[in-house]
């Protein structure tokens, strides 16, 4: 059985529309998705939400670990895991004050999430 011939388009007519238009390049590289991923992984806990809410809330944007937990009527214990989670994933940045552990909201990191969602 003979093949099918390419069929020729006649002169002056366009060309077929395709279904969908070409997908565009991602506006982020690989690492900056693996990034983000950690960061909006973090946040899929509502306590780490209402975290980060309290300390973005405060004048300072920071808060010692030690005020979030009769905050939050969480232990000590589950409260320190919260925050090293919201710390491992950039959001958050800390500062030692004597025997107190200060965290402060990282600017940047939010507003990397923020321009990812745009």
């Amino acid at each position: 059985m003979p093949s099918p011939q390419p069929t020729r388009q006649p002169m002056g007519t366009a060309p077929p529309t395709l279904c969908c238009p070409p997908l565009l390049q991602s506006p982020i590289t690989p690492s900056e998705a693996r990034q983000l991923a950690i960061a909006f992984r973090a946040l899929g806990e509502p306590m780490r939400l209402q975290i980060l809410s309290l300390i973005a809330a405060q004048p300072r944007q920071e808060v010692c670990a030690c005020e979030l937990v009769e905050t939050l009527g969480l232990s000590q214990p589950t409260v320190s895991h919260h925050l090293k989670v919201l710390y491992e994933a950039g959001l958050l940045q800390k500062e030692r004050r004597g025997t107190w552990i200060y965290y402060h909201i990282v600017p940047a990191q939010l507003a990397a999430l923020r321009h990812a969602l745009n």
